[in-house]
This record gives C-alpha cells, structure tokens and sequence, in this order.
C-alpha cells in the first residue's frame, strides 16, 4: 500500500518498512530514541574522561614555554597540534565538526622611514585600510607594518610619497620569530587550554559525583549488607532515592560540561575573529565554486559520452533507413530492424537526459520534500522507516541540499554500514530543518579528510548548515543534518 494521509495536527507522516508505506499519526518534532540519548550521554562521558589528560599534557607543555619570546614562538607549531588534538576528540567522540582555524600568516616585518611626519601618518592609515598592521617609532618618524608583503608595502609607500630607499624589510630569522610569536591561532590555542583546566577538574569531580556516586547511593542496602555502611540495614534503603537522581542528573550536568566545553572551543580553537571567519567563508565559497564546476564537468560529460553519442547513433540509424527507403527494391525487414533500433536508442536517451536531470534537480521536490523523501526511500537498497514533519516548507535551496544529503546518507548506509534497517526523519521547526538518518550496522563512521561525510559537512556548512555524527564501533549510527530554513 502507497498513501499518506494528512494528520489531525495538519501535519503528515509517512512510516515505510520493507519500503512499504503506511500513515500513521504525526511524531514528534523532537523524536529521538532513548538508545540515541544513552550514546549521546557515554559518548560526552567518554569526552570528558579523554579530554582531561589532553588538557593536563597540553598545559605540561605549555607553562614551560611561556618563558621568553624564544619560547613562544618554537612552541606555536605544537600548540597548533594540541588545538587540532582537541578538535580532532571533539569529532571522534561527540560528532562536533569545528572548522579549523586558518594556516601561519607570514609577520612580513617591514621598517619604513621618512622626515616627512604627515607621510608617514597618511601611510599608517593606508597600511591599516589595506589590512595590515602599523607600529609607529617612538624615537624618530617611522613605523614598523607587518601582515602585508614588500611589493605591497612599497606600493602603498610610493602613494603616500616616500622614497623606495625608505622602505626596507627585516631578515627572515626576525620574520620567522614574529610570525610565531605574534600568531593569534597558538595564543587562542595557550588560553582555551588555560580555560579548560579547571572546566576539566570540574567536570571529573561532577562526573565522579554524579554516576559513581549515583551508583554507590542507588547499591548503599547492599554495601551495609557487606558491612561498609554506617546506617541500619532499613535506613540504608532511604539513600536509594538518592542515588536515583543522582544518576538521572549525571547526563544533564555532563551535557552541560561538554556544552561549555564545545563553546570555548569553537571561539577559541575554531576560526576566530571577524576576518578569520571571513576567510573560512572565502574558502567554503571556493569549495563550492569548485563542486559546482565539478558537477558542470559531469554533467558535459555524460551529455557528451552517453546522450550526444545516442543521438548521433539515432541520426545515423534513421538516415540509413531512409537511404533504404529510397532505393529500388527496399528491404523491409532491414528497414524495421533500423527502425526499431532508433526507437531503443531514442528511448535510451529519453531515459539517460531523465536520470541526468533528476540529479540537477529532482522533479518529485516540487511537491514538497516529504513526498522526495518518500520516493528516495522507496528507493532504498536498505529497509527504510521514514519520519515525515513539515508542516511548512523551507526555501527551494534548503530543500534541495536537505534531500540530497538524505541520498548520499542513505547511499552510505547500504555500502558501508552492513546495516539491516535504517531510520530517515525530517522534521522542520521554526528557523530549523532537521534529517536524521539511523541504522543498526557495524558503526564506526567518521568524517575523515576527503571522505563522504566530510564533503557532506563542508557542503552543509556553507549554508550555515551543521552536521553531528555518533558512531560507536558496534553501531548503531546516527547523523543528523541541521540546516536553517532559509539560505
């Protein structure tokens, strides 16, 4: 049976098994399983418990080096390395995938002198208004710029009027050294570090009192029984209340530790400032652009290798019939057999232009995304339970993204995962589009350099889009895609 029906909510939902459909009341916006919510929970607890010694070795290494300038600048390449170990946790454990921050921008340390005072301070605000940095001496007129290159410095010193013999750049040992020493990612870096110590000891000291003093309370009739308690055998039951809320708390306060965590890492491990979130977008942007020629290449070269090269068969079958059509004592079997083949072709090629423009853009997606969503699963390798709530619909672009990281996660599930049933939710709130894609295989994805689920992220984040990924090995797997509603 294929059918869906409306809810009495107004909104609709469609459950498939075995890629059979059925209606059924709607679910709610908030759907998630308690299995989801007790991996979620071990899998912060697991954070919290690994993130500690990372940020005790860290420190171990860091303390020192902060003794002199020297110091800072040959330890920026490893407090660069202990950032990218933080982030690098952060996504094994908790699936939180923050940009890295940008690469070492060269110090470019150039002294530029001049007697001409009102030169020199109209230089300044051109070093400034181009992007750089300017120190002004204190002794005599003349500054010091740093962040742009020679050929520009000299370029914006010959516009202010000073000679070229003025501008002069400082060797590469003394670049070298400020290029470390100044750099903004190490010392973001020293201070997150410095700002989970005590989240850190905290977070034990709570975890230690929340799950194993939960456990110790909720087990306390059975520790008086062996003797370790110091209440009668009956009073001992009344600590069982304790230790139930005490274990019903531990995964809130962990959540709440690993959300603070999270929160100082991506401002202070993730890209940073204005101008460095402007340079991770320059770069998403030119992720996309290069996605998109890349897709233009594909799709020129399926037109070119399949449909252009039927047709040309087409023409050429029809073209010989006619010859035999025009000739004296025609064979008609010939004829038809031409004939029929050219009507093949024509087919085939009906059906490849179909197939290449569906990848463009899926015709089902102008009845709304439930209805893509339906067919994507019907079509599905894997058993498919579909969650279907969206009452309203979001922008063309949003949808569009929405059902093709629904494919490609689907894809994912049937070649990788080993799985037997997968779960596909999407569920649009206020301001928020959710998919969520579940299966019961081996478990174990990660969203590794020039992998599917990393390509899926960068495409998600360009729209300000966020993916989350919790895959214990042994599984079960659940990604979920959260993209606004309007790009």
């Amino acid at each position: 049976m294929n059918t869906k029906t409306p809810a009495a909510d107004g909104h609709s939902t469609v459950i498939t098994y075995d890629n059979h459909f059925m209606t059924e009341p709607a679910a709610s916006p908030r759907h998630v399983t308690g299995a989801h919510l007790a991996k979620r929970a071990l899998a912060e607890l697991g954070h919290a418990l690994a993130s500690f010694p990372l940020t005790i070795a860290a420190l171990v290494f860091i303390v020192p080096m902060l003794e002199n300038g020297a110091f800072w600048a040959m330890s920026t390449a490893g407090v660069r390395k202990l950032g990218a170990a933080a982030r690098a946790l952060a996504r094994a454990l908790l699936g939180e995938d923050i940009p890295d921050p940008p690469p070492l921008r060269q110090a470019h340390l150039v002294k530029v002198a001049s007697p001409d005072a009102a030169a020199i301070v109209g230089f300044t605000q051109a070093v400034t208004a181009a992007g750089g940095k300017a120190r002004p001496w204190e002794s005599k007129p003349g500054v010091t710029t740093r962040l742009l290159p020679l050929p520009r410095v000299a370029e914006l010193a010959a516009e202010a009027g000073i000679p070229a013999d003025c501008v002069r750049p400082r060797n590469e040992v003394a670049n070298w050294f400020a290029t470390r020493i100044l750099d903004p990612v190490a010392w973001r870096a020293r201070g997150y570090f410095a700002l989970k110590l005590p989240l850190a000891a905290a977070g034990l000291a709570l975890t230690a009192a929340c799950w194993l003093g939960g456990l110790f309370w909720l087990t306390f009739p059975a520790w008086r029984a062996l003797g370790l308690g110091f209440s009668s055998l009956a009073g001992s039951f009344t600590f069982i209340p304790l230790g139930v809320v005490l274990l019903l708390a531990a995964p809130w306060v962990t959540h709440g530790l690993t959300e603070a965590d999270l929160w100082l890492m991506r401002g202070l491990l993730g890209p940073g400032s204005s101008a460095a979130r402007i340079r991770v977008l320059e770069q998403s942007r030119a992720r996309v652009v290069d996605d998109s020629a890349a897709r233009l290449r594909g799709i020129e070269r399926d037109l070119h290798d399949g449909t252009q090269a039927q047709l040309v068969a087409l023409a050429m079958k029809l073209g010989l019939a006619r010859e035999k059509l025009q000739g004296d004592g025609a064979d008609l079997a010939r004829v038809t057999q031409l004939v029929e083949d050219a009507h093949r072709g024509a087919l085939e090629a009906i059906a490849d232009l179909r197939t290449l423009a569906r990848g463009i853009h899926p015709p089902v997606l102008d009845n709304g995304l439930a209805d893509a969503l339906t067919t994507l699963a019907s079509r599905s390798a894997v058993p498919v339970e579909l969650v279907t709530d969206v009452p309203e619909r979001p922008s063309a672009a949003i949808e569009t993204i929405a059902y093709f990281s629904a494919a490609e996660l689907l894809a994912n599930v049937a070649k990788h995962s080993g799985a037997r049933h997968a779960t596909l939710e999407a569920v649009h709130v206020p301001g928020l589009l959710r998919i969520r894609v579940t299966d019961d295989g081996a478990g174990g994805a990660r969203p590794v350099p020039g992998g599917g689920l990393r390509s899926l992220a960068e495409r998600v984040r360009t729209v300000d889009g966020h993916i989350e990924v919790v895959s214990p090995q042994g599984g079960p797997t659940t990604v979920t895609v959260e993209l606004p509603s309007h790009a």
